[in-house]
């Protein structure tokens, strides 16, 4: 007769408690440990619930038949919360066994134990459309192999061999590292990619979506992902203020880091934006693209920095408040057979936007140069190495607030490293290298251009910036795993060529010069390199002569006038190593 008065308080207790928990809502086969929280809050909100029912009752005395011993409730919460969740576990495995045996499955193998390997192999099997059974996961920390995660086997890297891939039938190595540094990955995936198996990569924690991994994302592994590093965070709250209501400059804005500083400036509330380049088509395409997003307040004008005239009449309708300076020739072997060319643009360009932010009073000029232009070796570097001597000049006026970013090779940047190799892969063969020894610093164009544009709100003027750029990587290596990562072998299907350096080329670029050191900023990935103390006056002169010589077009004069000016310049496979002063072996030993 109590179970009449017991089972309807019951039911309507269960009801309430369940429904106010929202246990209902998970779907059974996907449960986890957040489904079993929840199913364990709402037994104990039960138990709260039918205990105040029962203390109610043994107080007012309503009803005499409806008491329940507190023991019985207890025993009941914990029978409810055992049964409850062990069912759901019970029917989440015996789905996964039926299912999992009516597919065609990959079996995958994933490289790394940690965090990241765990999330990624939660995430596999989770996911019933992605076909993939994990078999186990690969690591070398010591304190990990031989044991068992999640009921799989943790191996050594020693083990993966083709015969082991072979006997385990593994189709693909999924490699899920956070963090990892450059080199450490791209041997990783020397190793494996030697496999007769796929490789994948998970992707960094700041590309998941919504902070949360998807099976999809999970991609065939390219190149490009070798060379990243930790993400950068350049979250400056002054960057929006340092724009916002200004007019802005962009020099050689149709290039790969010109047009690139325009799509992150395009996010910020300025006045105008003016976007220069000498090169048409590819300026229209950046102007289709401002147009296609619906732009305001942006205008594309054809133009050279060379021309002093064009470039004063810009001056003269647009007065700029920040000067953001990318215009130059940068292919080092082109610029050694034209030197006059590179003068023409890096020294005498440079020069006549300086000078003109000066006359015009702008607040800020930031010129992107390159590591080729410590110790130069070549004539490009030697002309950005002077065009940064003659900022840090004009700085000296305290008129215009002149800074330079310096950074390493831009990866998808035109004339790169990576699109040859794929260019030369695609044609069948072979890849081209100057020399096997030979190392390069590499950073993506969206990391360059926050670089650039945090330095115009860190710079107080005079300061060259230099971005840390990790560890360099062996080109070599880069070239024998652009290979196997196309699903071919080296050099059975495809060789790589030694042709030797090219004219002004380096073995291994250089961040900073020999008597440059560094000093920190508030970022711990960006220092301001400590350069020597210069005669102002005597430098503007000197590179005011380059410039007048230049005009003769005798590249041997101008070349010569550029080592006067800047003496760590020593030509490197170069007709211009005759030029080189006898104090050269000086240097060079300085150098090593």
């Amino acid at each position: 007769s109590k179970l009449v008065y017991q089972i309807p308080c019951v039911i309507i207790a269960s009801l309430i408690s369940f429904y106010t928990v929202g246990s209902y809502k998970g779907i059974i086969r996907h449960t986890g440990f957040r489904d079993a929280i929840k199913v364990t809050l709402a037994s104990l909100l039960m138990l709260i619930f039918l205990s105040g029912c029962v203390f109610v009752n043994r107080t007012i005395d309503v009803f005499e038949n409806f008491t329940i011993p507190l023991s019985i409730l207890i025993i009941h919460f914990l029978l409810n919360t055992l049964v409850l969740i062990a069912s759901r576990f019970l029917f989440k495995e015996v789905y996964n066994l039926i299912f999992s045996n009516l597919k065609n499955e990959s079996r995958v193998l994933i490289y790394g134990a940690g965090e990241s390997g765990l999330i990624t192999f939660n995430v596999l099997k989770q996911d019933k459309t992605s076909k993939i059974k994990v078999l186990g996961f690969v690591d070398n920390n010591k304190n990990k192999i031989g044991k068992e995660i999640n009921g799989l086997k943790v191996y050594s890297p020693q083990i993966l061999t083709e015969d082991f891939i072979t006997k385990k039938n593994i189709s693909e190595i999924i490699i899920s590292i956070q963090y990892i540094k450059s080199a450490h990955l791209m041997k990783i995936v020397q190793n494996v990619s030697e496999l007769p198996v796929k490789v994948k990569i998970v992707p960094p924690v700041k590309d998941w979506i919504n902070n949360s991994l998807k099976a999809n994302q999970i991609k065939k592994i390219k190149i490009e992902d070798l060379l990243g590093r930790a993400p950068i965070d350049l979250d400056n709250p002054i960057l929006e203020s340092e724009f916002k209501d200004k007019v802005v400059l962009v020099t050689g804005a149709a290039g790969s880091i010109g047009s690139e500083i325009a799509r992150q400036i395009e996010h910020f509330k300025y006045k105008q934006l003016i976007l220069v380049d000498q090169a048409e088509s590819d300026l229209y395409n950046l102007q289709q693209y401002f147009w296609n997003k619906d732009v305001k307040n942006f205008t594309a004008i054809v133009g050279d920095v060379r021309n002093e005239e064009s470039m004063q009449a810009l001056f003269e309708e647009f007065h700029p408040d920040i000067v953001l300076h990318a215009a130059a020739y940068k292919h080092v072997p082109f610029m050694e057979q034209y030197p006059n060319e590179a003068i023409g643009v890096n020294v005498k360009g440079t020069k006549i936007i300086a000078d003109l932010c000066v006359k015009f009073k702008t607040d800020k000029f930031v010129m992107i140069s390159t590591d080729k232009a410590v110790n130069p070796t070549n004539v490009m570097g030697a002309t950005k190495r002077i065009a940064e001597i003659y900022i840090n000049s004009l700085n000296k006026l305290q008129i215009t607030k002149f800074i330079t970013t310096r950074f390493g090779n831009v990866l998808g940047s035109n004339g790169s490293v990576i699109p040859l190799f794929q260019a030369q892969i695609e044609s069948g063969g072979p890849l081209t290298l100057t020399d096997k020894r030979i190392t390069r610093y590499f950073m993506t164009i969206p990391e360059a251009c926050k670089l650039v544009l945090e330095a115009s709100t860190m710079g107080k003027g005079g300061e060259i910036f230099v971005f840390d750029m990790g560890e360099s990587i062996k080109i070599m290596d880069l070239a024998i795993n652009m290979i196997h990562l196309s699903g071919l072998k080296y050099p059975e299907d495809i060789d790589i060529k030694i042709i030797g350096l090219r004219p002004g080329e380096k073995i291994k670029e250089e961040l900073l010069a020999n008597d440059e050191n560094t000093i920190p900023t508030h970022h711990k990935k960006i220092m301001i390199a400590k350069t020597r103390a210069i005669n102002a006056k005597v430098f503007i002169k000197k590179i005011e002569d380059l410039c007048a010589i230049n005009a003769d077009l005798d590249a041997k004069k101008s070349v010569a006038k550029m080592k006067k000016i800047v003496p760590e310049f020593i030509s490197n496979h170069s007709i211009y190593e005759e030029l080189d002063a006898n104090n050269s072996k000086i240097i060079v030993l300085k150098r090593a």
